[in-house]
């Protein structure tokens, strides 16, 4: 199963993108509120959204953990108590994780990006202790995608389809190439 972590303050476009490619690719995929007290979490710019889920309720079904930048949801993703608890069951199942915007810094912080390449919004670099930080919209290694911003959403999700589903799909579903 797919998580996209939502917490107040979350950048709406850096989660409902990706939720809405890897729906429409058939992708087992939640979005699961880590902050608040009920489903309903409200995004940086005002748009509320209701989650599948709360995450505290997640199990140990966790193929992929997907965490949205935008603040100061990205910093409250980064403090919350069940955020150390969500990766290790990601770890222990060799999950993929991805981070979008300022997200990357939940991964760098935990050393999750040591001798990996990653990107993340202009100004958060230093929080990606042991990455290799590049000059790309998105990158994947190994099993951690990131992404510098609002503006990358579409490849972040394109990306994370290919990694559960094939490149083909990716592109067939983002448009990305004509059919035939």
């Amino acid at each position: 199963m797919i998580y996209i972590i939502l917490a107040e303050g979350f950048e709406e476009i850096e989660a409902l993108t990706p939720l809405d490619v890897l729906r429409r690719g058939k992708a087992d995929v939640k979005c699961a509120a880590i902050t608040g007290d009920g489903l309903t979490v409200k995004g940086s710019h005002g748009i509320s959204v209701v989650a599948d889920m709360r995450a505290e309720d997640i199990g140990d079904d966790i193929d992929m953990l997907v965490f949205p930048g935008g603040l100061p949801g990205a910093t409250n993703i980064d403090e919350s108590p069940l955020t150390d608890a969500l990766i290790e069951k990601a770890k222990k199942k060799h999950a993929h994780l991805a981070a979008i915007c300022a997200a990357p810094m939940i991964l760098g912080k935990r050393g999750l990006l040591n001798g990996k390449k990653a990107v993340c919004y202009p100004g958060f670099e230093e929080h990606l202790h042991g990455a290799k930080v590049v000059k790309k919209r998105v990158v994947t290694d190994k099993n951690v995608t990131t992404a510098i911003g609002m503006g990358a959403s579409l490849e972040f999700a394109e990306q994370l389809l290919t990694k559960v589903k094939d490149k083909k799909t990716a592109k067939t579903i983002v448009c990305a190439t004509f059919p035939k």
